[in-house]
Formats: structure tokens, sequence, C-alpha cells
């Protein structure tokens, strides 16, 4: 770190109404930089705004900026876009087009569908339940 910037930096750092260097870091004035530093002592009595911004730059609020950045839900306006259209795909192409989008891991396979087993009928009737009864074990 050069000896300006050092000294620059405790004109920042000093106190208002003092605006002298303290004892130790104070050069002699007979030295051969003693006309440039009286200079700028000079020209920079008090410290200045910085010029190593951009000007006219104007300061955002950090909430702005994250609501610029936050991800947004299109979820609505796409399933009315999808919703109006008029075309709708067959259910076998759609089927294919989600097989080939899931993974090979079990946990993104779907669930195997079961088929429901019907309830088994009888072929006989209540009547003939009756009939056999009555054959079988003699009752009217």
């Amino acid at each position: 770190m050069s000896a300006s910037l050092l000294r620059r930096g405790l004109e920042l750092l000093e106190a208002p109404g003092r605006r002298k260097a303290p004892p130790g870091l104070q050069q002699g004035r007979d030295g051969p930089r003693a006309a440039g530093a009286a200079r700028r002592r000079k020209a920079a009595p008090e410290p200045r705004r910085n010029k190593a911004t951009v000007k006219g730059r104007v300061v955002k609020s950090a909430i702005e900026e994250y609501h610029k950045k936050k991800a947004v839900n299109h979820l609505r306006a796409n399933l009315q876009y999808m919703l109006k259209g008029r075309f709708v795909a067959n259910k076998t192409i759609t089927e294919q087009v989600l097989a080939q989008n899931r993974g090979r891991k079990s946990k993104d396979q779907p669930p195997k569908k079961v088929a429901k087993k019907k309830p088994e009928g009888t072929v006989f009737t209540e009547e003939d339940f009756r009939k056999f009864e009555r054959e079988y074990f003699g009752r009217p």
C-alpha cells in the first residue's frame, strides 16, 4: 500500500475538527515531495464523494432485486393456454411421452395398476338352490 493511499485513509478516519496526522506519521517538509504534499492537503481539505462510482447510479432496494429474480409460477397461465386449445392428444401418445421423460429409478416409476377383480357371480339362481335343497334333503 502506498503512502498516499494510507494518508488518504487516515484523512477519512480522523475527526472532523482535527486536520493533522499523528506525529509518528508526519513527514518533514524539507523532503523532495513537500510541495506535492502541500498541494494535496490544500486541494482536499475534506473528504469528497467517491469518483470511482458510476455517474447517475441509483441505489436499488434489495427487496426489489429479490422480487425481480424470484421464480414466477406460470402454471395458471399455462393451464389456461392448454385448455383453450382444441387439439387433444391421443392418450397412447401422451403415455409414450410420459414414459420417455420418466427416469429409470424405481422411485420415478408410477405404481403398477392392479386390475380390479370382478366379483364372481354364480351361474345358479335362488330357485335352483331351493330346488336342489328339496331334492337332496327331501324338504318341501
